[in-house]
């Protein structure tokens, strides 16, 4: 009897240890460790140049002398393109908003007027020239629209302050008895409250390098000649002439390089 339990009691035995490992591994539960992912950094500053031309406007001219002269038209009033360049250093907030700020030299321009009236005997004429050029300090603000294969449009607006400096004035007529006069004024700056608004496009050169293609429309204040002396020396008042309201199309070539 004893030489069958023996064998029994062994395949026993051996059943329940080789059991015991399957029991431990359905009673064990690794921990379940959750990994975030790591949020995604965007925005940093950025380091900005561009080179372009203006394009100017003047509204309207006035001289004190205009008041006691009935019936003068201002015909012409025109300022020639000239070159522009800047740099400045902004901050990109998200894939939407940015700033940054501006400091552009509006390189020097010339400007060529004419005005017509009648001194009750003949017509007469003045012929006027002058050289302007502008620093201009701006504070702009952008809207990103979204990156199409990496094209990314937007607009902008900004606020600053512009020093505008008009020299080399000189104004060319013909008296009554029909000899040329010749008036000068020595150079004169004047700050003024500036605005503008912004379009272009960035076009993504490298991780960190962005081509900016960019359009501007500017409104620089006012501008003044210093005082108008006639050739001989006379000057019975203070007569600058003032550049009211001008304005500016323009066009310019940028690069951002950022630092995020």
């Amino acid at each position: 009897m004893m030489k069958f339990v023996r064998p029994l009691l062994g395949g026993v035995a051996l059943l329940a240890g080789s059991a015991m490992p399957v029991l431990a591994a359905d009673l064990y539960e690794p921990p379940v460790i959750e990994y975030e992912p790591e949020p995604v950094a965007f925005g940093g500053w950025y380091l900005r140049g561009h080179i372009g031309m203006s394009n100017q406007r003047v509204d309207s001219l006035y001289n004190v002398l205009f008041d006691d002269i009935p019936g003068l038209a201002v015909v012409d009033k025109n300022f020639e393109a000239g070159p522009i360049g800047g740099i400045g250093a902004g901050y990109q907030f998200n894939k939407w908003l940015r700033v940054d700020g501006v400091v552009e030299y509006r390189g020097e321009v010339g400007f060529h007027g004419l005005d017509l009236w009648n001194d009750g005997v003949d017509d007469r004429f003045n012929k006027y020239s002058a050289k302007k050029s502008e620093w201009l300090l701006m504070a702009n603000a952008y809207a990103d629209l979204g990156e199409f294969r990496g094209i990314t449009p937007y607009i902008g607006a900004g606020i600053g302050a512009s020093r505008n400096t008009i020299h080399s004035f000189r104004d060319e007529g013909i008296d009554p008895f029909g000899s040329p006069t010749l008036a000068y004024a020595d150079s004169a700056s004047k700050w003024n409250f500036a605005w503008a608004l912004h379009a272009g496009v960035g076009i993504k050169a490298t991780e960190r390098m962005t081509i900016d293609l960019g359009y501007s429309f500017l409104n620089l204040g006012d501008a003044k000649s210093g005082d108008i002396v006639a050739y001989d020396g006379t000057n019975n008042v203070d007569n600058p002439m003032h550049f009211r309201d001008i304005t500016s199309h323009d066009f310019k070539l940028g690069v951002r390089y950022s630092f995020y």
